[in-house]
């Protein structure tokens, strides 16, 4: 068997940190077997590093490795990657098409980003996992499947489970073994390492001379919180490697290329999030909704009385509260004639031709509702897309366009609000 070092070096792993050599060995040693890993970490970690050991050290290495960005297929289509569809099955299903699973028989799968995966999606996963069966979207007949399921997650799955988001069943069947990342700010001592080494790769990519770090930058460079972990070191690195043209970086030309501290948040916020305003707003629109429905049927009872009567005089001395309640006290008089109210809050009954209401026998119990019988009262339509598109382009204006802080604060996920996005044409 190979050592980590071999390991390391086979895949491009630098660092000697404690946590990431433990990393490694527990994917050495599931390798073999055919239990389900989750790996977890930080965004920018690398865990794509971990399920590609799995499947080279394991007896499935001749099978195919097929890696998938669950976070980057639309909701809709999911399904149809994974499973496959038949022909028929949806609008644009003009041919029968293999799903990953059936196309990685007898080799390994890796889902990145599981913890994006619908609640829909989740229920098929979790009948592979189980006995390696699967449906195609559109069909009826069950397949079998033999894949080696590598997961991988940057949030935290047991507030996924609290939400409601992910499945607690389908975490536990997938978290046989679960091999952990450290983030870049616990291995402090590896941050040269891999600077370094970046610096060296990229001067062969441009054809420069690699930079270099005096003492002072070196130090800098370790104590920086580094919230994208290795990507945003890379990033740094191929930023300075591209623009300094003194090779030589000292502690000054290292700190313009890196944010002040506390300006940019970690990856992954395991706290809870401030609740936003959005369900304030839609008790707001609720509350006036109904008001507004409850003094549409007060105006129309009061219609009906003065129908009925044909005396403004008597109906507005027997429905003194209800007018007020309607129309409010003007200028402090609540006893202000139908006559002299303007004529944008109510209708002058009396100026209205109309003919006579019909007679009413008061020992008629059973046509005493004859009169209301073509007065249906309807329910009103309320506009929800519309107000639905308002709110979406409210929470896209306050977070500046980006799409995934918006639907965290709309409490929907990304690729609902990408959905909604197109139907609405935003």
């Amino acid at each position: 068997m190979e050592s980590i070092q071999a390991i390391k070096q086979r895949f491009e792993i630098i660092g000697n940190d404690p946590k990431l050599n433990r990393a490694v060995e527990k994917a050495m040693q599931v390798a073999p077997t055919d239990i389900s890993v989750l790996v977890t970490g930080e965004s920018g970690v690398g865990k794509e590093s971990i399920p590609k050991i799995i499947h080279a050290l394991s007896h499935r290495k001749h099978g195919k490795y097929i890696a998938v960005n669950c976070g980057a297929i639309p909701e809709g289509t999911i399904d149809s990657e994974l499973f496959g569809h038949e022909k028929g099955a949806f609008t644009g299903a003009t041919a029968t098409r293999e799903g990953y699973f059936e196309v990685a028989d007898g080799g390994t799968i890796f889902l990145d980003e599981v913890g994006e995966l619908p609640l829909t999606t989740q229920v098929r996963l979790l009948r592979v996992l189980e006995n390696g069966e699967f449906i195609k979207v559109g069909s009826s007949q069950v397949q079998k499947t033999n894949v080696r399921i590598v997961a991988a997650t940057n949030v935290n799955m047991f507030d996924a489970i609290e939400k409601g988001k992910f499945r607690e069943d389908l975490y536990y069947r997938l978290s046989t073994v679960e091999i952990m990342l450290p983030p870049l700010r616990e291995r402090k001592e590896d941050v040269h390492l891999l600077f370094r080494k970046f610096s060296s790769d990229f001067a062969h990519k441009y054809k420069m001379p690699p930079i270099k770090l005096d003492d002072d930058a070196v130090s800098l460079l370790q104590k920086f919180r580094w919230s994208g972990n290795i990507r945003q070191l890379r990033n740094v690195a191929e930023q300075i490697s591209v623009l300094e043209a003194n090779r030589n970086i000292t502690l000054a030309s290292l700190r313009a290329y890196l944010p002040e501290e506390g300006s940019n948040l970690p990856a992954v916020v395991r706290d809870k999030k401030p609740e936003s305003d959005f369900s304030n707003e839609r008790e707001i629109l609720y509350k006036v909704l109904f008001d507004m429905k409850s003094d549409l049927n007060d105006l129309k009872k009061l219609t009906m009385e003065l129908m009925q009567n044909g005396n403004t005089s008597k109906v507005q001395e027997t429905n003194k509260g209800l007018i007020q309640k309607i129309y409010g006290a003007q200028n402090g008089d609540t006893h202000e004639d139908f006559e002299n109210l303007p004529s944008t809050n109510v209708f002058a009954p009396q100026k209205v031709s109309r003919p006579e209401p019909p007679v009413i026998e008061e020992d008629d119990d059973d046509d005493s509702n004859y009169l209301f019988a073509e007065t249906v009262e309807e329910e009103e339509t309320l506009r929800l897309d519309e107000r639905e598109i308002e709110l979406i382009k409210k929470a896209l204006e306050r977070n500046k366009g980006k799409r995934k802080a918006a639907a965290d604060e709309l409490g929907i996920s990304e690729r609902t609000l990408y959905r909604k996005i197109k139907q609405y044409d935003l």
